[in-house]
């Protein structure tokens, strides 16, 4: 390993997904992607996890107890200006709220690489 790959930073991801497998299943990809990765069931556990996070990358379901998706995209792009989203859901693309990346399910890995290549770019480098 060189010295640049001993100091390179993990890409940190936050996934905000209720469903326990979607949450595992999008938690592996991003780590086998050489990603840190929080996870978090709601969009008011992703708040308080992300106080802690420098953010590279938030991955919302828009169907989330509680605090919706639409609300927790607007909250973090006000919070963490510098923070790429991409929506992850099983709804029509058209609904999403703007976003940096879609990410409609099923999720594969490919779609998982395609949005760290294009909305992190220091992953790709």
């Amino acid at each position: 390993m060189s010295a640049v790959e001993e100091t390179r930073i993990p890409v940190e991801v936050l996934v905000v997904e209720d469903s326990e497998d979607q949450r595992h299943l999008l938690q592996k990809y991003f780590e086998l992607a050489g990603c840190h990765v929080t996870v978090a069931e709601s969009a008011e556990l992703a708040i308080l996890a992300y106080a802690d996070l420098e953010l590279d990358l938030a991955v919302i379901d828009l169907i989330l107890p509680g605090m919706n998706g639409w609300e927790l995209s607007d909250r973090i792009r006000a919070d963490r200006p510098g923070c790429a989203v991409a929506i992850t859901s099983v709804l029509d693309a058209v609904s999403y709220p703007v976003s940096d990346a879609k990410l409609p399910k099923p999720v594969s890995r490919a779609h998982v690489r395609n949005v760290l290549e294009n909305c992190v770019p220091r992953w790709a480098a």
